[in-house]
């Protein structure tokens, strides 16, 4: 297991707190009345930069500066979210930032990176780009912002269930979504620290499930490819070394086809009223398989993690209407 505590969540919030936003926790009473379940959503589309990646990002680069060790400049690889992250706190701290990316990177999440100041790289592949930040990660006076394999990302991104369960109170599960696993350990830290009887539980896509299939040999397996998914932010070929430990201690794990995920983020845009990434939205995959078992009603906490989405994704979110389908259990 990481080393990463409880206490270091706490440390983290009190860090990051005056940089970021205390994000929504919304309901649709429609949503809920057809489940039979109480549904509450932690809306971190709301977060500056659109995702709840700030949290981790902030929570290592203050950290580091706390410590003397933050340098000059910061390099990351991302496929979106994390670098608008980095890139957004980099330029609240006045470091310069270089994010090495694919060319298939988002065009609204490549043009957020640059307005916040950041060099973009780009590369054919995810596996170049990860190949370029390790290289210039060696260079002096220069931090290597992981996406979710660092006990700071980790502690940072568990202050967004640690804000959840204080404006939601006590609920009988938390489910977020999983790419490299940062968020579902953070939110596995707090929950089991604020309310040890909740269930606490990831989800995952079908198409790119190195996740589960690590979770069933119990060895960190690998994508051989970029996997074709909506859910482009769990997209991620493996997950970390310090996030899979916490995987392992999960209540449970769903996968998620492709079509659930297009309709479980038209079901939410439209019921929430919110502008929510298919990544996200994939949880209601799982949690609708869960609360099929259970045999009173339940009350669920979903960690909706970012709300970045560009014209032709939402094009194919929306290539066939599923708003005629009625949720139900």
């Amino acid at each position: 297991m990481s080393s990463v505590t409880f206490a270091d969540v706490q440390s983290a919030e009190k860090r990051i707190s005056p940089f970021i936003h205390k994000t929504p926790v919304l309901e649709s009473q429609l949503l809920n009345s057809w489940l039979g379940h109480k549904l509450f959503f932690k809306a971190e589309c709301f977060q500056k930069t659109g995702a709840f990646k700030l949290r981790g990002a902030l929570n290592m680069m203050l950290k580091a500066k706390e410590e003397g060790r933050l340098g000059c400049q910061v390099v990351a690889s991302s496929s979106g979210n994390h670098a608008q992250a980095v890139a957004y706190a980099a330029k609240i701290l006045g470091v310069k930032a270089t994010i090495y990316s694919a060319q298939n990177l988002s065009k609204v999440k490549a043009a957020a990176t640059q307005y916040y100041g950041a060099t973009l790289d780009l590369s054919a592949t995810r596996k170049e780009a990860d190949e370029k930040v390790a290289e210039a990660a060696s260079k002096q006076d220069v931090l290597w912002m992981p996406p979710f394999n660092h006990n700071d990302i980790i502690a940072g991104q568990g202050t967004t269930a640690l804000e959840a369960i204080g404006q939601t109170g006590e609920v009988n599960s938390v489910f977020a979504p999983v790419g490299g696993g940062g968020l579902v350990s953070g939110s596995l830290i707090s929950t089991r620290a604020l309310l040890p009887k909740a269930s606490v539980i990831g989800v995952e896509p079908l198409a790119a499930n190195d996740a589960a299939e690590s979770l069933r040999t119990g060895i960190i397996q690998s994508l051989t490819e970029q996997p074709n998914t909506l859910a482009d932010g769990a997209a991620t070929l493996q997950v970390g070394e310090k996030t899979f430990p916490h995987l392992q201690a999960l209540d449970g794990f769903y996968e998620v086809d492709e079509t659930a995920i297009a309709y479980w983020t038209q079901w939410l845009q439209h019921l929430l009223k919110i502008h929510v990434e298919p990544t996200c939205a994939m949880s209601m995959g799982g949690v609708v398989e869960w609360l099929t078992s259970q045999t009173s009603e339940q009350k669920v906490l979903v960690m909706l993690s970012g709300g970045n989405i560009d014209q032709q994704k939402m094009r194919q979110i929306w290539q066939d209407d599923h708003l005629q389908q009625i949720p139900c259990l």
